[in-house]
């Protein structure tokens, strides 16, 4: 691929305004604070808000970006040709029933977007409930956050975002006629629960700063400004959120900050219904509820059970107090989630990094395990509409095995592959290879590596490596298989994931061993897993592109500083690595939940000097740089737009040399990037592309 230009690019300059604060005795300057518009709230509901000055640098940015990659646009159609041709465009879900009926999404051929279906119990009589590709036809962005048909199954509530900002608008729709009726409801995190009756339903609203603070009911056909508000969190630092519980019985409220839960339930038969508390919430009290009958299951880490247990309560005296072991805790046993059925408790487990189902029968009080036989795999649980069953639905994938559905008969131990994913043009899992490595870090503690490889791939130190990192939240990264990562295997990629601390793979104490004064952890782990691979005469340094995105750009823009030898480049998605500025913001709609993840600056002079410490924007320094892409969406509420612009900027006018620094903002589109599915696979071609050409020494020459 030719990498020169005949005009070589030249990057945007970026006029440096500096602004100066003092904190805990600390001076700071940042010359492009002003990168960060004062109208940002209106912004997210108006991108056309966008000042000037601001627009002229990420538009300038952006043609930048693509002019240095323009010489890589054949490979990238070439890219989404081939990740195209392993999608089934006119693939379809696998019907769930619901009384009557089986409710389903499928695509067409050539669709962006889905369609909501629903069949009479012979699988005829279709009934399109919601045409997404027409809905959504035309738009720049198009994303539906929930499809929810009522009890009585004769209406239809969904929930749609058309600018990328996260604020969904719900609407009720009469399947008979194809139409939706007089309700909008604005400003909706998406999610909602129907009540018994259908004649409203709960939701959860965003307020001014973005932030879930309140539930209220809606009455179908009346005006949403009259809805009725039933419950409200005052604390900036809580999360509301709202669910269905399995057995349809309640609508259940979760409160919840980086630390602590909280639990309300609401009678779905009862339309005037008030919360009821579970048990009120205690700083590092985590639980979630499920009911069954008179009483309820609760998996909690109370009482010291970090990697949790479960307990039972009535649901007549549901606090502590009544709690009583059901599922002991096991150190080192994660228990993920548990789904309650009328005659079975499934659980959800991680031990060892490794996930399994166990099967407990209420009856008879005994106990099975789902087994699963490859190295590394990656086990889900699907929704189920119905709670009176003996059908479980899992789903079951790896970094080799496409992934499958299976209904598995509670009674009578069958398993029934329902759906496995069709690659049209294509697959073969014995043509690739899933290891899991184990780095050792300077503490001594042991990191998960998993790998993928094609057979032919030689492992002799000469093949590039891509390594995705996350390590945050306590969200564990899947080996789960891609089809669209196959694109750089096929090239002869290593793909590798670092299960890094941060996140709970290896358990709970994964998780707080990479938070708060612990965070450097994470930072440290990726590193270890790159120099592991090094080791192992998998690859060399150099031959390492690193990616992650959101929290995960944090961890890209740590490790360039720390490391920055180590990678061939880096790959930055919605990067969070303004840390410390956002942290010192107690206006931005996620700043205060985050504290209890990262440290209060503002109040704790510890936590600001430990931030300050590891903040990738503010420990850019003087020294060479591997190429970098961030990218970032204009209309992202959890990772704001300038935080990438900004260290773009830094970098360029600090390093000492290498790069190129490239910033691609899309300004039609969010946190999640572009809606539709083959708009998707275009962002994934550049950066697969750009991982291409960072292991060609002509695209920095």
């Amino acid at each position: 691929m030719d990498k020169t230009l005949a005009v070589p690019p030249v990057p945007p300059l970026v006029e440096k305004r500096p602004e100066s604060k003092t904190v805990h005795g600390v001076t700071l300057v940042d010359d492009y604070a002003w990168l960060k518009a004062d109208n940002w709230q209106q912004v997210l509901r108006d991108p056309s808000a966008l000042p000037a000055d601001i627009r002229q640098v990420l538009e300038g940015e952006n043609l930048y970006a693509q002019a240095l990659l323009a010489p890589g646009e054949e490979l990238r159609q070439t890219l989404v040709k081939e990740m195209r041709g392993r999608i089934k465009e006119d693939d379809a879900e696998v019907p769930t029933k619901d009384g009557d009926w089986l409710y389903y999404a499928r695509h067409v051929t050539g669709g962006q977007h889905p369609l909501f279906c629903r069949t009479d119990l012979t699988g005829e009589n279709e009934v399109v409930l919601l045409d997404g590709e027409k809905e959504g036809h035309g738009k720049a962005f198009f994303d539906i956050g929930m499809v929810r048909h009522s009890p009585d199954h004769r209406l239809v509530a969904w929930s749609v975002d058309e600018k990328g900002s996260e604020l969904y608008s719900i609407r009720v729709r009469d399947p008979a006629t194809g139409t939706d009726g007089p309700d909008l409801v604005p400003d909706t995190d998406g999610n909602l629960v129907w009540m018994r009756d259908s004649s409203g339903f709960y939701y959860v609203r965003v307020d001014a700063n973005h932030r879930t603070a309140q539930v209220f009911r809606h009455i179908v056909g009346t005006d949403s400004a009259k809805d009725v508000l039933v419950f409200e969190e005052l604390d900036p630092a809580w999360f509301v959120n709202i669910r269905r519980s399995q057995s349809s019985t309640f609508a259940i409220v979760s409160v919840s900050d980086h630390d602590s839960s909280e639990c309300h339930l609401l009678d779905l038969g009862d339309p005037l219904a008030a919360p009821q508390l579970i048990e009120a919430r205690a700083r590092g009290l985590r639980y979630e509820v499920e009911d069954h009958g008179d009483r309820l299951f609760i998996r909690t880490n109370a009482d010291g059970a970090e990697d949790f247990k479960i307990v039972s309560a009535p649901l007549a005296t549901p606090s502590k107090a009544y709690w009583q072991d059901f599922v002991a805790h096991v150190a080192g046993r994660m228990i993920i989630t548990c789904a309650i059925f009328k005659d079975y408790l499934v659980r959800l487990e991680r031990e060892n990094g490794l996930p399994s189902l166990k099967i407990h029968e209420f009856v008879t009080g005994t106990e099975r395990t789902v087994a699963f036989a490859e190295e590394a795999y990656h086990l889900g649980l699907a929704e189920r509409f119905e709670y009176a069953t003996t059908l479980l639905r899992f789903t079951y994938s790896s970094m080799t095995t496409p992934r499958e559905i299976y209904d598995y008969d509670l009674a009578t131990e069958a398993r029934v592959l329902r759906k496995r994913q069709i690659l049209p043009s294509g697959h073969d899992p014995a043509d690739y290879v899933t290891k899991r490595l184990f780095a050792t870090a300077a503490d001594g503690a042991s990191v998960p590596v998993s790998i993928l490889y094609h057979k032919n791939t030689k492992l002799d130190g000469s093949a590039p490596v891509l390594l995705y990192g996350y390590g945050a939240y306590g969200h564990p990264t899947p080996a789960s298989f891609s089809s669209g990562r196959l694109s750089l295997v096929d090239r002869g990629f290593i793909f590798a994931i670092a299960h890094i601390r941060g996140g709970t793979d290896k358990g709970w104490h994964w998780y707080t061993d990479g938070k708060l004064d612990k965070k450097t952890n994470t930072f440290a782990d990726f590193v270890t897993a790159g120099r592991h691979l090094v080791a192992q005469g998998l690859t060399r340094e150099g031959r390492i592109v690193a990616q992650g995105g959101s929290a995960g750009g944090m961890l890209m823009g740590a490790v360039a500083n720390l490391a920055p030898e180590l990678f061939a480049g880096i790959i930055a998605d919605v990067p969070f690595v303004d840390v410390l500025n956002t942290m010192l913001d107690a206006e931005l709609p996620l700043t205060p939940p985050e504290w209890l993840e990262w440290g209060n600056p503002i109040l704790d002079p510890q936590a600001f000097a430990t931030i300050r410490s590891y903040s990738p924007y503010d420990n850019v320094a003087a020294k060479i740089y591997p190429p970098i892409l961030a990218l970032g969406g204009l209309t992202d509420p959890r990772v704001t737009y300038w935080e990438p612009a900004k260290w773009v900027a830094r970098l360029r006018a600090t390093m000492a040399g290498g790069g190129p620094i490239l910033l691609m903002t899309n300004m039609g589109a969010g946190h999640g990037g572009a809606s539709g599915r083959f708009d998707r696979l275009s962002e994934v071609a550049n950066e697969y592309a750009f991982a291409l050409a960072c292991i060609d020494p002509g695209f920095t020459s």
